[in-house]
């Protein structure tokens, strides 16, 4: 008979999978004072579940500003076009990141509505991001794609 997961045993999970970074900014749990949460990437009112498959590890700014959006209509197309969908998408393929290792670059639609959405590049972030490679914690290289 198996048991059921218990919410912190998932935590720990979608955490170890993402290896600790909000999968959306990249940003590191480890350093910082309020632990992430585990985004519902489909929200459980469209029909979401509460799988590990379903859930991503987000830091609380990415997370309250993606709230229950999956897709949002571009500004300079008009079109409906996706958010970065971390069990669809493979990071690096929408984003890169800027020379000095700080600010998200997008590279495609996807990453273009998620950048501006989430606001990747805002300052907050920056500024986490800059004390990390003042340290040597954000090697932008060795995060997860």
């Amino acid at each position: 008979m198996s048991r059921k997961i218990s919410d912190d045993e998932l935590k720990e999970q979608v955490s170890l999978r993402a290896a600790f970074l909000c999968e959306y900014c990249h940003t590191n749990e480890r350093w910082q004072y309020i632990r992430f949460t585990v985004d519902h990437i489909i929200p459980v009112a469209d029909g979401g579940e509460d799988s590990f498959e379903n859930l991503a590890l987000a830091c609380f700014h990415c997370n309250r500003r993606k709230s229950n959006k999956t897709e949002i209509t571009g500004v300079e197309t008009g079109k409906v076009i996706q958010l970065f969908n971390p069990r669809q998408h493979i990071w690096l393929e929408h984003f890169l990141w800027s020379e000095n290792g700080l600010r998200i670059i997008p590279q495609t639609s996807v990453g273009r509505v998620t950048v501006d959405l989430l606001e990747l590049n805002r300052e907050r972030i920056l500024s986490i991001l800059a004390a990390d490679v003042t340290v040597s914690r954000h090697l932008p290289d060795a995060d997860l794609s």
